[in-house]
C-alpha cells in the first residue's frame, strides 16, 4: 500500500515559505474516516496549534458521511494530532519565534492510517508573493517556447 493524497492546501503555498515539514498522525471518528476515504476533505482555513502540551488541528474541514446518518461528526471540530512528546516540544520551541505557525499542507492515507503533513512556516511578504508569481510565470513562459520549439 502507498499514499493516497485525500486534500491537499495549494494556496499555503503561495502564502507562506516552509522551513519545515513533518507528519502527524489524527485521532478520528469512525465516519471521519469513511468520508476521508470518499476523499471529502478542506484545508483551506485549517491550522494546527500546540495547547497543554499536545498538537490540534483546527479548521480542517470534513464533510459529513451521509450513510452516517444520526451517528455523523461536527464537520469543523478540533483534532488531535498524534506527534511524540519531544516533537511536539520541538515544535513548541520554533513556534515561540515571531511569525512562525503551523500549516497543515496535505492530507492522506499511508499504509491504511489517516495522516496530515504539517509545515512549520513564516507568512510571506507582498513582495516575496510578487516575486513567486513573476518566477511561476517566467517557467510557464520558458516551457511553453520550448513546447512550440520541439514541434
Amino acid at each position: 500500500m502507498g499514499i493516497k493524497i485525500i486534500a491537499e492546501n495549494r494556496k499555503a503555498g503561495f502564502n507562506y515559505r516552509f522551513l519545515e515539514k513533518l507528519e502527524a498522525g489524527l485521532v478520528l471518528q469512525g465516519s471521519e474516516v469513511k468520508s476521508l476515504r470518499d476523499g471529502k476533505a478542506n484545508l483551506g482555513d485549517a491550522y494546527a496549534l500546540i495547547k497543554n502540551g499536545e498538537a490540534y488541528l483546527l479548521n480542517c474541514h470534513i464533510s459529513p458521511y451521509a450513510p452516517a446518518a444520526g451517528l455523523n461528526h461536527e464537520p469543523l471540530r478540533t483534532r488531535k494530532l498524534l506527534l511524540h512528546k519531544r516533537e511536539v516540544d520541538k515544535l513548541l520551541g520554533k513556534l515561540q519565534e515571531k511569525g512562525l505557525t503551523l500549516i497543515p499542507t496535505k492530507l492522506y492515507f499511508k499504509e491504511g492510517r489517516a495522516k496530515v503533513e504539517l509545515a512549520l512556516a513564516k507568512g510571506k511578504q507582498l513582495f516575496d508573493k510578487r516575486e513567486s508569481m513573476k518566477r511561476k510565470e517566467s517557467r510557464r513562459t520558458i516551457s511553453r517556447a520550448m513546447k512550440h520549439k520541439l514541434r
